[in-house]
């Protein structure tokens, strides 16, 4: 029966929003170790890396023993992702050992490669501990949403930008320092965002961290850009992944605040270099990230 032409369309709320991110990340096993990664609905140019990175994961999960997690993966990104198509990746067995299990991962596109990834599962065992401290910023409470932010500001972005940045996204950021679209002067190569997604996620560890290396590539390639006053939003700069590695630590929940904290060392040869380190609110130390980017000074139209 087709519904009359004036029914509204659902409400886009918290909950259908993570519903779809995790339908993204769920990615259709094809068998024969092969797997199917969906398009974004409504996505538009260019695959966001960390969808690739997500589902190419979430691929080389579904291969290993329920009782070993993925402990450290490292990708390149080979070609731009494009969102007119689904996304093949096909995994490799490479190791089965007594506590540690090797995969890698291809994901193709018309044939094409783009994205090698290395994932690396251990089995869970006892040994010594330590960490870095978590650093002192002001709770999320206490600070606007990016989403917030934007509507406020959004007079000084681009329009044609303007749309694509104020879309309803499945992820909430908080960030602690002004963005460069706000208005704010060249800073320190250091980040600090909140995040953690808009609605409860069910307890599977392998959604958390499926969600975790999807968000991962949020707001890390641009920490290199702060002390030169460049922003993909101002449309200012071109920049592109080169590579990503993720390494898990402790369990965690993608859906209570995280804190991101990101630094950039160096930057030069129009590449930058990133690192992360991502923190349950109790202080925790649950993962670390680096990432390389190719960054271009943009001038003119």
């Amino acid at each position: 029966m087709t519904e009359p032409a004036d029914t509204p369309a659902p409400a886009i709320t918290p909950e259908r929003l993570v519903s779809g991110l995790l339908h993204l990340l769920d990615v259709q096993d094809l068998g024969g170790d092969r797997f199917e990664g969906r398009r974004k609905p409504g996505g538009v140019g260019r695959v966001f890396g960390g969808q690739v990175v997500g589902q190419a994961l979430a691929a080389a999960e579904r291969t290993v023993a329920a009782d070993r997690s993925v402990h450290s993966l490292h990708a390149y990104f080979l070609r731009g992702g494009d969102e007119d198509h689904p996304i093949d990746f096909r995994v490799e067995r490479d190791l089965d050992g007594g506590s540690f299990s090797n995969r890698r991962v291809v994901a193709s596109q018309l044939g094409k490669p783009i994205l090698n990834l290395t994932a690396s599962f251990h089995r869970v065992e006892d040994g010594v501990a330590h960490q870095d401290a978590m650093p002192h910023v002001p709770p999320p409470e206490d600070l606007p949403s990016e989403d917030a932010l934007l509507r406020q500001y959004i007079h000084l972005i681009p329009e044609a930008r303007r749309e694509m940045l104020l879309r309803p996204r499945a992820i909430e950021i908080r960030p602690a320092e002004a963005r460069h679209w706000m208005g704010a002067e060249p800073a320190a190569p250091v980040s600090h965002s909140w995040f953690r997604a808009v609605a409860p996620l069910p307890d599977d560890p392998k959604i958390h961290r499926a969600i975790l290396a999807y968000a991962s590539d949020f707001n890390l390639l641009g920490t290199c850009t702060l002390p030169h006053g460049l922003s993909w939003t101002l449309g200012n700069v071109m920049g592109v992944s080169l590579d990503h590695a993720l390494w898990f630590h402790e369990p965690f929940r993608a859906d209570d605040w995280l804190l991101y904290t990101t630094d950039s060392p160096w930057a030069g040869h129009a590449r930058g270099f990133n690192r992360g380190k991502i923190f349950t609110r109790d202080g925790r130390l649950i993962a670390d990230v680096a990432q390389e980017g190719l960054i271009r000074r943009l001038r003119g139209s």
